[in-house]
C-alpha cells in the first residue's frame, strides 16, 4: 500500500486526468520546489476509472483557471491544520490569456510574438473557444500536448 504523508497547509489537486499529471506538476515548477510534494498517478477512481493527484505542502498561488482549460472536473482541495477549509471547483473561463496558442499560420499572434493570445469561451457545452484576432476555434481538453507544450 503507498503511503503519502497528511499535508498540514497546502493544496491538493484531484481529479486529474490519468497521464496529465506529470505535466501539471512540471507546469506548476514543482520538479524544482524547496518544499514537499507528491505526484500520484493512476489512483482508483470512481468517477473515471483511473485519475492523478497532486499533493502540495504548501499554498502556492497560479492562475486557476488553466487547470479548468486542461480538464474542468479537476478539482483543488486549500488544507489548513490537515483539514479541508475550501474546495474549489473548475469551469471553463469565460477568457484566457497566454494559455491556447493559436495555430492559424495568418493569425496576427503568430508573427507577432508580444501580442497577447487571447482566447473567448463560445460554447460551454462543446469547450469551444475563439481567438480573438483570428476567429479560429480551439477545443478546450481535447488536446492537452498542445497545451502543455506551450508552456501550460
Amino acid at each position: 500500500m503507498l503511503n503519502v504523508d497528511t499535508i498540514k497547509n497546502g493544496l491538493v489537486i484531484d481529479h486529474i486526468r490519468a497521464g496529465c499529471g506529470p505535466r501539471i506538476f512540471r507546469w506548476l515548477g514543482l520538479d524544482k520546489a524547496k518544499f514537499s510534494s507528491a505526484l500520484i498517478m493512476n489512483v482508483v477512481s470512481k468517477q473515471s476509472g483511473k485519475k492523478d493527484i497532486i499533493k502540495i505542502d504548501n499554498i502556492i498561488n497560479f492562475d486557476y483557471s488553466v487547470l479548468g482549460v486542461i480538464d474542468p472536473n479537476i478539482t483543488v482541495n486549500v488544507i489548513e491544520n490537515e483539514k479541508i477549509v475550501h474546495k474549489i471547483n473548475m469551469t471553463l473561463p469565460d477568457k484566457v490569456e497566454n494559455v491556447i496558442r493559436c495555430k492559424n499560420p495568418r493569425c496576427i499572434t503568430t508573427t507577432e510574438h508580444y501580442i497577447p493570445q487571447i482566447f473567448r469561451l463560445v460554447n460551454r457545452e462543446e469547450s469551444l473557444y475563439r481567438c480573438q484576432y483570428c476567429d479560429s476555434l480551439y477545443k478546450a481538453a481535447s488536446n492537452i500536448d498542445s497545451l502543455m507544450e506551450h508552456g501550460v
